[in-house]
Formats: structure tokens, C-alpha cells, sequence
């Protein structure tokens, strides 16, 4: 049988037929990216798919769609591009047997255990955990925003466990964080800051936009694209880039930068293994986990985890993992997919 993966995001659409084969074994038959501001609605996304490219292929028996945004009743709404998506509607118009509608950061659990050596590397193992219950996990990751998931897997089976843990209290650890904290809730004028306005894509150029604030940066390259984001969308995204580049090339200001989100971050990844406890694997998955590889094997990342006081030889005993593969999302999604055949 044949059975469709698909992660929707805001930007793009990428759907993809595999065939389950014999002795456990998946092949990709035909797979295709396409540009969601460019389609009114995900429905004719899909029938474009299964029409055009899918029509030497038998129909597939079932759907795993991971979109990025909350799932209520079987349904989603992408607010960004006006979408609906409903499981009963499009199980009748497009005959699957069984379909799931999952969050786009929550269905990364299910690929965890069919992870192959290339898609992960490994910071740390994990020391004298025996005893601990190894079917815990959890997942964090930085792209746009920031995502967190927790599961349990055990064997073959696999129960996911969905988080908003991304919108937990920042909580600063030194005076700087302190003054970046304070500027941030005036700038934005809220009047509490997440964990996400700090730690994601967004957060970085945001640390970036306070620390050009200062005297000191009037004349810094960047602050002409901090001009044309309050008018450009596409400048803004583009900043995360631009602010990592110029670290690697020496900006003494955009490595200030890079090091307080880079505290932040494993800051933040220490208090989830002290809260999740999973002691089978911490991941590190998003956008920016393959960007930052080296980074996170670095000693100012390591000691801003391990530094949890008393409760530190808990945070080394659990494993921590950076997911490599920039298409983890999609491929979980079909690793569930599959795993819904089973249901049909």
C-alpha cells in the first residue's frame, strides 16, 4: 500500500507519495514542494498533487498532514493564508482511508525512532542513568519560532505528547539579559516576554535590533536593513542570516549577539531536561539546528546547559541530540503516515 506525508508551513507545501515495501522497508515514489501564498487553499494543492503527479501510482490509503499552527477537533485553520483544512472532509473528497491532522512541531516524535546516523549527531550521551526510564523524550527547536514536543516510545509504539512550552517566561541570568528583557516589553509593548521572542529566528533579530540600538552601533552595516523591515517582511526574514555571517566574519557586535542567543537557548534546553526528564533523548530540531551544530558543541552553549547548580548531574545524564536533517518534519510525517496504515 501506498500512503502521503505532507508538512505545510506558512512559506511552502511539501507533499510525497512512498510505497511500503517488503521486510519493514519505505521508498519514496514521487515528491513535490509547492509555494502556499501562490494556491487559494490546501485542497487544490492536493488535487493538483494526486492528478498531476501521482497518476502512475496506486491511490494512497492514508494521510499524515503536519501544519504549523493548533489543531482543534480534527480541524486547523492556517491563519496566515486563510486556509481550512478538516480530516472528515478530506478523507470524503479524497478517499483516504484513515487521516490525521497533527501539529508541524509534535509530529517530529514520531520520527525519532527511525532516525538513520545521518539525519542526527550527537552532543552528549548521557551518563549514570540506570534506572531511569529511557522511553521519555523530548524535542526543541528555533526556526521561525520555537517548538517543543515531549513522547513516549517504547518498541513500536509511540505516543506523542504536545507542548507550548515555547511561550514559557524568558528569564534572564545577567544584567545584560536583564536590559534586554526590559527593552524588548517596551519595544513590543507586552507585557511579559516568552521564551520564543528570544529564543527562535525572530528572537535573534530582535537581540540583534536592541544591541544596534546603543550609541556605540550608529554606523554598523545593519542598521539599514532595521530601517526597511519596519516597511519589508522579506528584509526581516532575511536577518537571521545576515547576523550569523557577519559573527563568522568577525562583527564584534554580532557575536555579542550570537552569544547571548546561544546562552538563551541552552539556558532554555537545561530546564527542559530537568522538566521532561527524558532520559531517552533531548533533540534539538528547527530550522537553525543544522546551522548551528558547531555552535551547540561549543563551551559557552555546554556550560550554559550543565548550569543548573545542584540538580546539574541530572541535566549530563540525559542524552542530547541535534537533528541534521533540514526535512526531519516531512519525513516524521511520513514515519506516521505509515504507522496509519496499520489503522485502515
Amino acid at each position: 500500500m501506498n500512503f502521503l506525508a505532507c508538512d505545510l508551513g506558512g512559506t511552502k507545501v511539501l507533499l510525497g507519495i512512498f510505497s511500503e515495501g517488503n521486510y519493514d522497508t519505505t521508498k519514496l515514489l514521487v515528491k513535490k514542494k509547492y509555494i502556499s501564498s501562490q494556491w487559494t487553499s490546501f485542497d487544490l494543492i492536493l488535487e493538483d498533487f494526486l492528478k498531476n503527479e501521482c497518476r502512475n501510482f496506486a491511490h494512497p490509503s492514508s494521510l499524515c498532514l503536519a501544519v504549523a499552527g493548533p489543531i482543534s477537533k480534527n480541524n486547523a485553520k492556517i491563519i496566515n493564508l486563510s486556509w481550512n483544512i478538516s480530516v472528515k472532509a478530506l478523507k470524503n473528497k479524497f478517499n483516504f482511508k484513515s487521516c490525521e491532522l497533527i501539529n508541524d512541531f509534535a509530529v517530529q516524535i514520531y520520527g525519532i525512532p527511525f532516525l538513520k546516523k545521518h539525519q542526527y549527531s550527537t552532543i552528549q550521551n548521557g551518563v549514570n542513568s540506570e534506572g531511569a526510564n529511557k522511553d521519555l523524550h523530548a524535542i526543541v527547536g528555533a526556526g521561525t519560532g520555537l517548538g517543543m514536543a515531549r513522547g513516549i516510545i517504547s518498541g513500536s509504539k509511540v505516543k506523542v505528547l504536545a507542548s507550548e512550552g515555547g511561550h514559557i517566561e524568558y528569564s534572564p541570568k545577567s544584567e545584560l539579559e536583564w536590559e534586554l528583557k526590559i527593552w524588548l516589553k517596551n519595544y513590543l509593548e507586552v507585557e511579559r516576554i516568552s521564551c520564543e521572542r528570544i529564543v527562535s529566528g525572530t528572537g535573534l533579530s530582535r537581540i540583534a535590533e536592541w544591541r544596534l540600538s546603543k550609541s556605540d552601533a550608529e554606523n554598523h552595516p545593519l542598521q539599514k536593513y532595521f530601517k526597511e523591515i519596519k516597511i519589508s517582511d522579506a528584509s526581516r526574514k532575511e536577518l537571521p542570516e545576515k547576523i550569523c555571517k557577519l559573527s563568522k566574519e568577525g562583527d564584534q557586535l554580532m557575536i555579542e549577539v550570537e552569544k547571548i542567543w546561544l546562552g538563551a537557548y541552552a539556558s532554555l534546553l537545561g530546564d527542559v531536561a530537568l522538566q521532561e526528564l527524558c532520559f531517552g533523548g533531548l533533540w534539538i530540531s528547527g530550522g537553525t539546528a543544522p546551522k548551528h551544530f558547531k555552535n551547540f558543541k561549543s563551551d559557552l552553549f555546554i556550560k550554559q546547559y550543565f548550569d543548573k547548580g545542584r540538580l546539574k548531574d541530572i541535566v549530563k545524564a540525559i542524552p542530547l541530540r541535534v537533528i541534521l536533517d533540514e526535512e526531519f518534519g516531512f519525513f516524521s510525517a511520513a514515519c506516521r503516515a505509515k504507522m496509519l496504515l496499520k489503522t485502515t
